[in-house]
């Protein structure tokens, strides 16, 4: 079982540790302790409230393509030369960073502050995990 400390839950869910304490304290989260006694929560528990809270913008064209994992965001940076262009997105705390041509950019009329949506589709995903105990 993966334990993860409240200042580490609250960095993964985007919120304040006060705002994990105060879950802990209605029994949204369960409060474990840790070897050293300090407050932890279930790994398990924490991704279910992750998954559950997770705010999606509307993709416009959700539906429409076999690609799966589809992130919607905001363009932030648009860096062409003459054929192609680099596109940054923030899309919730994750930065996509795209390399497309330069007719691409000007046809969907990429610029900062466009509402785009980044489409990943890869045979291969590669998955690290991390020690945060």
């Amino acid at each position: 079982m993966t334990l993860l400390r409240v200042a580490d839950a609250a960095l993964f869910l985007g919120v304040s540790d006060d705002t994990v304490r105060r879950w802990i304290d209605q029994g949204t989260l369960t409060r474990r302790q840790d070897s050293s006694g300090h407050a932890v929560v279930d790994g398990v528990e924490l991704a279910e409230l992750a998954k559950r809270n997770a705010v999606n913008p509307r993709d416009p064209n959700s539906g429409k393509g076999s690609a799966r994992n589809r992130l919607v965001g905001l363009v932030t940076t648009v860096t062409s030369d003459k054929v192609m262009s680099q596109v940054e997105m923030q899309c919730g705390p994750h930065r996509i960073v795209s390399l497309m041509s330069t007719e691409a950019v000007r046809e969907l009329k990429l610029e900062p502050g466009s509402v785009a949506t980044a489409v990943v589709k890869a045979t291969t995903v590669i998955v690290e995990s991390g020690d945060f105990s």
